[in-house]
């Protein structure tokens, strides 16, 4: 029996597959980030030094900062299609948050100062991402 000619010929297997394969430009956003934040925190733990030489612990710091942020941002990445825009937007929220004020952290301030400063900057975040997210929704 034939099949008419509006039946697309491409599986749902293949569909789904490709639907949400993130481009090259798209996954380079994360790393390149990743690497910056963790050369950020390990300028500010050796500014934050009385000596002002690198050691080994602030490598250490700028690493696994800088990895935990990719990480963060590669799976961020992975599944925001399958979220809405409200929770979609806070989830950027959160991880900008958070990670403005770990660095505010690393600069020798109270906790309670670099939690505000991370609430803020999330804030900011929660406010342009839902923008951006609720005016290209098609």
């Amino acid at each position: 029996m034939a099949a008419h000619a509006s039946v697309p010929v491409t599986s749902r297997r293949t569909d789904r597959r490709t639907a949400h394969r993130p481009g090259t430009a798209a996954l380079a956003v994360p790393v390149v980030l990743g690497v910056a934040y963790g050369i950020w925190a390990a300028a500010i733990q050796r500014n934050a030094g009385s000596s002002g030489v690198l050691t080994g612990g602030q490598i250490v710091l700028g690493v696994v900062s800088g990895v935990v942020l990719i990480a963060l941002g590669l799976g961020l990445l992975r599944v925001q299609s399958a979220l809405p825009r409200e929770i979609r937007a806070a989830a950027y929220a959160t991880v900008f948050g958070c990670a403005m004020g770990f660095l505010y952290s690393l600069s020798d301030h109270s906790v309670l100062r670099s939690s505000g400063i991370g609430a803020i900057w999330g804030g900011a975040m929660l406010l342009v991402s839902f923008y951006v997210f609720y005016t290209h929704e098609q």
